[in-house]
């Protein structure tokens, strides 16, 4: 229904009865979109864009909004686990970064996720399990084709094909993740892991947005 509000920052709340929010502005109209703590603490300015999903219950809807697509679509995915409502997606984005979850996801760290509130070793274990296959589609995806790009170190294929994947599974076009693995390979040498690939690639196509 939506998928992003950009307008004027109203007011910002951290500890409300609501839980974590901010009120949002557009077109004579305040929207109260539910958030992290993280998410809040990085708004600096009074306009600002907004992405959001909306939670939809029997008896109520609501909105969730993230900085960036990226923390919206794997809320999005996080949510798609039984038992992981609204609040827990949220407790796990405050903790860590979309990069360090997807390395995560890919090294199977289940006990470095239960660093997150709320999450057991059980509930990380389920995570992992059902989320992996949906970050990482190996199957429907043709590796990037890095013939044209001129590298000093050698790269695991196995690791762009990762990173493609996650891109493509954010909801990027083939192309998109193609030209930002491209970018990050020809102007950041020193890149070959697999995080760090998807870290500068994820902070580049949030740039081109």
């Amino acid at each position: 229904m939506y998928d992003y509000l950009k307008g004027h920052l109203v007011s910002k709340q951290t500890n409300s009865y609501r839980g974590s929010h901010i009120v949002l502005e557009v077109n004579n109209i305040g929207y109260l979109i539910h958030t992290g703590k993280s998410t809040i603490e990085r708004i600096e300015e009074d306009n600002i864009k907004i992405y959001v999903a909306l939670n939809h219950k029997e008896d109520s809807m609501s909105l969730t909004g993230f900085l960036t697509k990226e923390e919206r679509d794997i809320f999005n995915i996080l949510q798609s686990v039984s038992g992981i409502g609204v609040k827990l997606a949220l407790l796990i984005l405050d903790e860590f970064s979309i990069s360090e979850l997807i390395d995560i996801m890919i090294r199977e760290d289940f006990k470095e996720l239960s660093r997150a509130k709320g999450v057991g070793a059980k509930v990380a274990q389920k995570i992992i399990l059902e989320l992996k296959d949906k970050l990482i589609n190996w199957s429907n995806v043709t590796p990037v084709d890095v013939s044209d790009i001129e590298i000093t170190k050698e790269v695991p294929q196995d690791s762009i094909v990762e990173v493609q994947s996650v891109l493509i599974s954010l909801g990027y076009s083939a192309n998109e993740a193609k030209g930002a693995i491209k970018e990050i390979l020809n102007y950041k040498k020193d890149c070959t892991k697999t995080e760090d690939i998807l870290k500068y690639a994820l902070e580049y196509l949030s740039k081109m947005v």
